[in-house]
């Protein structure tokens, strides 16, 4: 009876004493969290709760287990096995501590400055640093978890041996890898693109959804996800619209008659401006650009305060003028001309080219 008594108390009063810790912990952080409202801080600690516990509890299972006087063929085992929980869960814990300290200072900087490209570039930057850091933590515990067996840790001393040579051959084998390692810094440090950043690659128009150290995701206005190594953004040139100001100038193009109310159009678009909320009120201007044997190329200017309204500005603008084109000036429209050339002033239609109409010219009354 005492063999199976001593291991449930041992066990039952680990898991009794972890789950009255882990209780007042969170009971103290969600005070905290209540009376500090301004910092996210004590919020995100709690959600290391399960790791917390799993911590405390294999770390008391740890160092008492022999006390409860287990079968001697099975220590081994359950110690080991103990060790690796406790080794999970101490790396898990700490990338949620390490993730919550980073998200509050990302917060408190956003909060603090205005400037929406310096806040996309802190964002940026803190992704990147989470995703070291949490890479780093995976190394550390993996290696320190395969250090455990008695195997691995007779290979070390081979192992360190010829890591010279392994690392010139990983070095080979994982060139483009480490090449988009350090272009992943460079892109998180240099302020080359930044999440949230509006830009063109490969002709497709997209928005930064995402950036890791290997690789980055472009979302296009059409919802599509266009993934990409970030060595190519330090390799490649590439469209970056929210470089610096986000302010941009949009431009709208019609080709028209020759006889097209250029002024009228000008203050037809003061006036679609006027009622189109995307407009920032900078600036804006109708100009004749190009012309034709059959047509005029007419070019409006308008700014918006960012990509995504200098985008909403010209689709109302181009829709909206020739709307009132349409019905208010049709003969503006192109058309195809039919009719005879005007001559120059004082000139006589030869006798050949007037015979040849005569003769094709169908008589009034007939067909």
């Amino acid at each position: 009876m005492e063999n199976v008594l001593r291991p449930l108390i041992v066990i039952g009063s680990s898991v009794a004493l972890t789950l009255a810790i882990g209780w007042a912990t969170d009971r103290l952080l969600r005070k905290a969290d209540a009376r500090n409202a301004d910092t996210p801080l004590w919020g995100l600690l709690r959600r290391g709760r399960i790791p917390y516990q799993l911590v405390l509890c294999a770390a008391l299972l740890r160092g008492s287990y022999r006390q409860a006087e287990l079968p001697e063929q099975h220590l081994t085992g359950i110690g080991r096995t103990l060790t690796l929980v406790l080794i999970g869960s101490a790396a898990w814990l700490v990338i949620r501590i390490a993730a919550a300290i980073v998200e509050t200072s990302y917060s408190r900087y956003a909060r603090a400055h205005r400037d929406a490209a310096r806040v996309r570039r802190v964002r940026t930057q803190v992704e990147l640093i989470m995703r070291v850091v949490s890479a780093i933590v995976i190394v550390v515990a993996s290696a320190s978890m395969l250090l455990t067996f008695p195997a691995m840790r007779a290979a070390g001393a081979s192992l360190l041996a010829s890591a010279g040579i392994v690392g010139i051959v990983a070095g080979v084998a994982a060139q483009s890898t480490l090449s988009n390692l350090f272009a992943g810094l460079q892109i998180a440090f240099g302020d080359m693109v930044r999440i949230g950043d509006t830009v063109v690659v490969d002709e497709e128009w997209g928005t930064v959804d995402e950036i890791t150290l290997t690789f980055l995701t472009v979302r296009t206005w059409d919802e599509r996800r266009i993934t990409m190594p970030v060595s190519y953004f330090t390799s490649k040139p590439f469209e970056n619209w929210s470089r610096g100001t986000p302010q941009m100038t949009g431009t709208v193009y019609w080709h028209l008659d020759h006889s097209a109310p250029v002024e009228a159009m000008r203050e037809k678009l003061r006036d679609i401006l006027r009622q189109c909320a995307a407009w920032d009120g900078r600036a804006y201007s109708v100009q004749v650009t190009d012309t034709t044997a059959n047509t005029i190329q007419v070019r409006a200017l308008v700014t918006a305060k960012d990509a995504d309204d200098i985008w909403t500005v010209r689709v109302a603008v181009r829709e909206e003028m020739i709307t009132w084109l349409a019905a208010e000036h049709p003969y503006a429209l192109p058309r195809v001309n039919t009719s005879d050339a005007v001559l120059a002033p004082n000139r006589v239609p030869s006798p050949d080219r007037a015979n040849f109409r005569k003769a094709y010219e169908v008589p009034r009354g007939r067909g």
